[in-house]
């Protein structure tokens, strides 16, 4: 595999915590300079003070909030003056769970701007350049719910649809010019976002979280959950120039969980 990433430019959304931070971490240790996208000012300086700058880089980050686009297009503005991306990782925390009954018209309309939406910003920023460099890598952190919906996380499992169909159609346009378009599917990770899935599900369950974590790792070949940096590996595979001849493919990282080919 090959994994020097130096003098090239990685965007990577979401980096602050989990596998968005895992991920920049490990693209910066082999020479990649990093641009960190998310919403907590300090949280990103800290970041990015622990990126490797072993190979001379300078890394920047950015302040933005994924339910305010046109913030977003704003800040793109910026960050591609005279910076041109070869990577970009489309990274943002899910949406709310619960019953898709009961979720109101704004909770698919927001979750549809935080994920579509801003995809589609942040790779229209990113595509004239790779075209002209005649490489690229699009990786999408999405969820294993595009081939087995999740109970409990309706809005969830509708939004990750779009997002996943909306990348295969984009990976067929572009892979002319060399740019791959791919999504990650991790399954039960060790995150924020795990956590927070197990607190809801203890009080509705009315069990300890000790209890559901158990319940959730049987339901896993692997019986235990998965590290961000397992999943920020593979993304970092399919960043790579070795991963040239993939493209528009949903890859589980969910240690054999989805019961789908």
């Amino acid at each position: 595999m090959d994994k020097n990433f130096k003098g090239l430019n990685a965007l990577v959304c979401g980096s602050t915590s989990g596998i968005g931070k895992a991920t920049a971490l490990i693209l910066a240790e082999n020479g990649a300079t990093i641009t960190l996208l998310a919403r907590n000012e300090e949280k990103l300086q800290s970041v990015k003070n622990e990126l490797s700058t072993s190979k001379g880089q300078t890394h920047k980050h950015y302040q933005v909030d994924f339910t305010k686009p046109e913030d977003l297009k704003a800040v793109l503005e910026v960050a591609t003056i005279n910076h041109d991306y070869s990577i970009l990782v489309n990274n943002t925390g899910g949406p709310n769970g619960g019953p898709i009954i009961e979720a109101s018209i704004d909770d698919f309309k927001s979750a549809f701007e935080q994920h579509l939406i801003c995809n589609q910003i942040l790779v229209q920023a990113v595509f004239p350049s790779m075209k002209e460099n005649g490489f690229g890598r699009i990786i999408n952190v999405i969820s294993t719910s595009v081939k087995q919906p999740i109970v409990g996380l309706g809005v969830s499992n509708t939004i990750r649809g779009a997002v996943a169909n909306w990348s295969k159609t984009l990976a067929n346009e572009i892979g002319q010019h060399g740019i791959t378009v791919n999504n990650v599917l991790p399954g039960f990770t060790e995150t924020q976002r795990l956590e927070q899935i197990i607190n809801n599900k203890s009080k509705k369950l009315q069990k300890s979280t000790d209890e559901v974590s158990e319940q959730m790792k049987q339901s896993v070949p692997a019986r235990r959950f998965g590290q961000a940096q397992e999943v920020a590996d593979a993304i970092v595979y399919l960043a790579s120039k070795s991963a040239g001849y993939i493209n528009g493919v949903n890859i589980p990282i969910d240690g054999g969980r989805t019961s789908s080919l």
